[in-house]
C-alpha cells in the first residue's frame, strides 16, 4: 500500500452507515489528523448519519450520498435524469482532488463511490461484492475481534497512522447541549437518570419487553432513578409496549434527534442497551455502560473500565444473520435484570440512587 507522505493531502473516508459501524470508524478521523495536520479529510456518508459527522472538531468535510433521491429516480425510471445526477456527484467528488479514499465499508456501493472520487490510491478494508476490483489495494479485516473496532484498529496500523488515542467520538453542537439541558430541566433528570437502548434492526439482537420491564423494576426498587428511553422515529411502537407497563417510564423514542439523544447520553448516569448504535454512543460518550448482546457479539472488550459487555455464550454462537433456535433466543434470554443491577453497581463512576 502507498500512502501520501506530504503532510496536506487530501482524504477521503467512505463509510455510509450504520450508526453503531460509524462511531466505531470514527477514531480514523484523529489517527489521520495526527499523521497528516494539513490535510484535507472528507467524510461520505448517507443521509441519515451525517449528524455523527457533522461536529467533528478534525473533520473539515460531510459529503451526502443522496442514496434516497438516486433509488427514486431509479424506480420511477427517469434514467436519464439518473445518469445525469450520478456524473454530476463524480465530478463533484473529483473536483476535490483526493488522493487517498479509504473505503471501510468493503461493499459494492461504497466501492463504487470510492472509485468515483478518482483518488489515486483507494484502499479497501474488508472488500467484496466486487468492489475489491475497484480500489488499488485491499486489507482484510484484522485485529483482535474480541475489540471495539479492531478492524478499524488493524488498518490504522497497517497504514503507519498514530494509535496511541484511537478513541471513538461523536461531535456535539451547543444547540444539542441546550436541548439535553431543556429535557433535563423538563423531566427532572437532575439528580441522575438511566438510559435505555432497546431497540435495534435484528430480532436476535433485541431483549424480550418483559426483561425490560423487570429491569425498570429492579431499577425503581434499587436506585430510585428516573428512566429515559431512547430510540428513532420507526421504533415508536415497540416502544409504546414496552412504556405500557410503566407509567413513570420517560419515553423520548422518536423525539430527539440522533445528536440530541447522544447529548442525553453524555448526561446520563448509566446506559443499558442492546446491539445498536445508542449504546456504542454510550462507549463513546465515557458514560458506564452495559451492552446487552446475544448471538451477534460484536464484541467484549470496550476498552473503557466503565463500560461492559453482558454476554452469554451458547454452542451456536455467533450466529449473527443465520439464528438457529427458531425465534427462541436463548443467548439472550439468559441475561436477566437482576444481573444488570449487579454489574452496574460494580461499575466505575455509577453510584446509583447516591448520584
Amino acid at each position: 500500500m502507498k500512502i501520501p507522505e506530504h503532510d496536506n493531502p487530501s482524504i477521503l473516508i467512505v463509510r455510509l452507515s450504520a450508526i453503531g459501524d460509524i462511531v466505531f470508524a470514527s477514531p480514523l478521523i484523529h489517527a489521520l489528523r495526527q499523521r497528516y495536520p494539513a490535510a484535507r479529510i472528507s467524510w461520505l456518508v448517507q443521509p441519515e448519519s451525517k449528524a455523527l459527522l457533522e461536529h467533528h472538531p478534525e473533520l473539515d468535510e460531510v459529503v451526502i450520498w443522496p442514496r434516497a433521491r438516486w433509488q427514486t429516480l431509479w424506480k420511477e425510471r427517469r434514467w436519464l435524469t439518473l445518469w445525469r445526477e450520478v456524473a454530476s456527484f463524480r465530478r463533484s467528488l473529483r473536483e476535490r482532488d483526493f488522493e487517498l479514499a479509504l473505503d471501510v465499508q468493503g461493499l459494492l456501493k461504497s466501492g463504487l463511490l470510492t472509485w468515483f472520487s478518482g483518488a489515486a490510491q483507494r484502499i479497501g478494508l474488508g472488500s467484496r461484492e466486487g468492489s475489491q476490483y475497484l480500489m488499488t489495494a485491499t486489507v482484510e479485516k484484522g485485529g483482535e475481534p474480541r475489540r471495539i473496532g479492531s478492524e478499524y484498529l488493524y488498518l490504522a496500523e497497517l497504514l503507519g497512522l498514530p494509535v496511541d488515542r484511537f478513541e471513538m467520538h461523536v461531535g456535539l453542537s451547543d444547540e444539542d447541549r441546550v436541548s439535553a439541558d431543556q429535557l433535563i430541566e423538563k423531566h427532572q433528570l437532575k439528580r441522575g437518570f438511566v438510559v435505555i437502548c432497546p431497540f435495534t434492526t435484528r430480532p436476535q439482537k433485541h431483549w424480550f419487553n418483559a426483561s425490560w420491564q423487570a429491569l425498570l423494576e429492579q431499577v425503581a426498587q434499587n436506585w430510585q432513578l428516573p428512566v429515559v428511553m431512547l430510540g428513532g422515529p420507526g421504533d415508536r411502537q415497540p416502544a409504546a409496549e414496552i412504556k405500557a407497563s410503566d407509567e413513570e417510564l420517560i419515553n423520548l423514542v422518536g423525539e430527539t434527534t440522533l445528536r440530541q439523544a447522544a447529548a442525553l447520553i453524555a448526561r446520563g448516569s448509566l446506559v443499558v442497551g442492546v446491539d445498536t448504535g445508542l449504546t456504542h454512543i454510550g462507549i463513546a460518550m465515557s458514560r458506564p455502560t452495559l451492552c446487552l448482546f446475544g448471538s451477534t457479539r460484536p464484541y467484549l472488550d470496550t476498552t473503557h473500565e466503565n463500560a461492559q459487555v453482558i454476554y452469554h455464550p451458547r454452542r451456536c454462537s455467533p450466529c449473527k444473520r443465520k439464528p438457529t433456535c427458531h425465534g427462541s433466543f436463548d443467548c439472550m434470554a439468559e441475561i436477566t435484570a437482576a444481573e444488570i443491577v449487579a454489574r452496574a453497581d460494580r461499575l466505575p463512576g455509577f453510584n446509583g440512587g447516591g448520584q
